[in-house]
């Protein structure tokens, strides 16, 4: 098999969160065809315990430990100069020594970049055939935490915005191709970037329907008598902050009013010490870190996403309707799920609406209906072995993508 260099921002396993589901299915699906060389970032000590399983998919590995904090004050002192910070963050000379040599020595044709920041590592290798996977339109991202950010934050969050689209459009006009998480996703950057138009494209994510499954059986985690509503999610990532306080804040209160037997689990690792404190309201429980989401999902009656600030595919909507849940989301939680309001499930705009959302679903009796419904949907829309058949055709163009 050939050899094909493959640079992720974080480390590949295990894939219990966002990033980490695509780029570890990506890996998986790469490690069939190619000897991959993976060269990546270790920002949590609990992740060290994973490097001998994602050695086991690859030719060589180098892992370099990355403290979040040094990162961070190493990417302010980039404020003086031209360039994002994000890329200052993950620059690291160890790796790029490791990239250098491995490209040197190998046989190595392919590159495949996950994530905007770690495409300096191969700016040099022009003679070669890269594809950069932003996944989402990053710099959108920081352009919408700059609009509910105070100063001096919106200022810098503005400024990465600008910096990192500049770096985007130039690392797009240089690779082969450039993928992201979803149709409307890639629409966007070419609205931003009509000079890579051509050049650019997306894969969506996939789902474990095997693993997500509502036929096997997951013990009851929540209190007798009680109808739950879920948000499963990493609770430190601030747009999952954001959106389960201003749900708890704005929406839940008028349903618990109306509905006392109903509670609202925040379930997800690391809360962070705002979500900790909505613990203290009314009917609002927060996990932590559990053992498997599955149970959380089988056994709730309605699974929300409240997103107000989202790029590219939500996993956590995906993951509830493959568990056959009815789901209500807001329209940035949508964005890029093709799925029929309505009959898949459901979409709100404000607060009063999704209350209203979701009394209908607790008092009605098509949550079966449409829980089905949404499963039907990723069965038939949402499978990694499809999806993934994009890459092989951009990797090696002879070979058509399954569409």
């Amino acid at each position: 098999m050939q050899g094909l260099l493959y640079l992720t921002h974080r480390i590949p396993y295990p894939p219990n969160k966002g990033d980490k589901i695509r780029s570890f299915h990506l890996l998986q699906h790469l490690s069939k065809h190619y000897r991959v060389y993976l060269g990546t970032f270790i920002d949590n000590e609990e992740d060290w315990q994973y490097e001998r399983e994602v050695r086991n998919y690859c030719q060589d590995v180098c892992v370099v430990r990355l403290d979040p904090l040094p990162a961070k004050i190493k990417s302010l002192l980039a404020l003086s100069g031209n360039d994002p910070l994000t890329l200052a963050y993950y620059r690291n000379a160890k790796l790029m020594q490791w990239v250098k040599a491995v490209s040197h020595t190998e046989s190595i044709q392919n590159i495949v970049i996950f994530s905007s920041a770690m495409a300096q590592y191969v700016e040099h290798l022009s003679d070669r055939r890269r594809i950069i996977d932003f996944v989402d339109v990053d710099s959108d991202k920081w352009r919408q935490y700059a609009l509910s950010k105070p100063w001096p934050f919106n200022w810098i969050y503005h400024r990465e915005s600008k910096r990192l689209l500049d770096y985007e459009k130039k690392v797009a006009g240089e690779f082969s191709s450039a993928t992201f998480v979803s149709k409307k996703e890639a629409e966007l950057f070419r609205q931003l970037a009509p000079d890579s138009a051509n050049k650019t494209t997306f894969f969506n994510n996939g789902v474990d329907t095997d693993f997500f499954s509502p036929a096997r059986d997951y013990p009851n985690p929540y209190p007798a008598g009680k109808r739950i509503l879920v948000f499963t999610g990493a609770m430190d990532y601030w747009a999952n902050v954001d959106a389960v306080s201003w749900f708890a804040n704005s929406v839940f209160p008028a349903i618990h009013t109306k509905l006392p037997d109903v509670d609202f689990y925040i379930v997800g690792a690391k809360p962070a010490r705002q979500v900790q404190l909505l613990a203290d309201l009314l009917g609002i429980r927060v996990t932590g870190a559990v053992e498997d989401i599955r149970p959380y999902l089988m056994h709730a009656a309605v699974a929300i996403a409240p997103l107000r600030i989202a790029r590219g595919i939500q996993n956590k909507v995906l993951e509830a309707m493959a568990m056959q849940k009815p789901v209500v989301v807001s329209m940035q939680a949508m964005e890029g799920i093709h799925a029929t309001p309505g009959k898949e499930l459901m979409v709100a705009g404000d607060a009063r609406d999704f209350a209203d959302q979701i009394l209908f679903l607790l008092d009605s009796n098509d949550q079966t209906t449409m829980g089905r419904a949404a499963r039907n949907r990723v069965l038939q829309d949402y499978t990694w072995s499809a999806n993934l058949s994009r890459i092989d055709a951009l990797l090696q163009p002879s070979i058509p993508a399954k569409v």
